[in-house]
C-alpha cells in the first residue's frame, strides 16, 4: 500500500467515527435537567436587588431622587466593594432623609423682616 491510500482510510475512519460519536451524543438523554441554563428563573428569585436596580435603571434621571434607588445603589456598592454589612441600627433609612436638587447650593435663611 501505498501513502495516499493510507491517508484516505484513515480519512474515512475517522468521518466514520466522528459520525458515530455526534448520533450517541444526540440520542443520549439529558443527565441534568436542573442545568441553570435551561432553567428560567425570574430576576427576583435569584437576587431581589437586581431586580430593584433594573427598575431604578428603567426610572432615567428620576431614579437618582428616589430613596429606594439611592439604597438599593449604596447596597450594590457596598457587595461590590466587599465591605461587610453594616449593623441594622447604624444603617441610615433613606427615606427619611430630604433630598435635594442642588445640595452643594447654600441654604438662604429669612431675615428678621421675613424677606430673603
Amino acid at each position: 500500500m501505498d501513502g495516499k491510500t493510507l491517508a484516505r482510510i484513515g480519512a474515512v475512519i475517522f468521518v466514520a467515527l466522528a459520525i458515530t460519536a455526534t448520533a450517541i451524543e444526540m440520542n443520549r438523554p439529558a443527565d441534568r435537567p436542573d442545568d441553570p441554563v435551561t432553567v428560567a428563573q425570574p430576576v427576583t428569585a435569584r437576587d431581589p436587588l437586581r431586580a430593584e436596580l433594573a427598575r431604578c435603571s428603567g426610572m432615567g434621571e428620576a431614579g437618582g431622587r428616589d430613596p429606594s434607588c439611592l439604597h438599593a445603589w449604596a447596597e450594590n456598592r457596598r457587595r461590590f466593594l466587599g465591605q461587610p454589612e453594616p449593623a441594622a441600627s447604624t444603617m441610615p433609612i433613606a427615606s427619611d432623609a430630604p433630598t435635594t436638587l442642588f445640595p452643594t447650593a447654600p441654604a438662604s435663611t429669612p431675615d428678621q423682616n421675613g424677606s430673603r
